[in-house]
């Protein structure tokens, strides 16, 4: 319904919208470590998520999964840009740095990656 209805509803505000709804999401249920948020994207219905690197200023997750390959294989222009805003606002709280997310969708794996950046230099208290 996620890949359907909203882009109807939303036309081309909808990757903006699913971002900044992610991050609302996130403030809503703050996760301390990554075992939570694994768990949470699980009962979400948003997939398996692992990490695949792990820098100070930067870290990738992937997606995977059935959840993941059927919604791949379902529509061509699909998003995981409220998965992404979610990644960010939780690493963000965590690091208590400023922090975006940007996601490379990965049809041949049917995986997704999530880049996940922070800016060090620009803290929040």
């Amino acid at each position: 319904m996620r890949d359907i209805l909203l882009p109807e509803i939303l036309g081309k505000h909808t990757t903006d919208i699913l971002y900044w709804g992610g991050k609302g999401i996130a403030r809503k249920f703050p996760l301390i470590s990554f075992e939570e948020m694994e768990a949470f994207f699980l009962e979400a219905g948003w997939g398996n998520l692992s990490i695949t690197e792990d820098k100070k200023d930067e870290r990738i997750y992937t997606l995977s999964g059935p959840l993941i390959e059927r919604r791949l294989s379902l529509k061509t222009d699909i998003s995981f840009k409220m998965e992404a805003g979610f990644l960010a606002e939780q690493v963000q709280n965590q690091k208590k740095a400023i922090t975006e997310a940007a996601e490379e969708i990965h049809k041949r794996s049917k995986t997704v990656k999530i880049i996940v950046r922070s800016d060090l230099k620009d803290t929040i208290e």
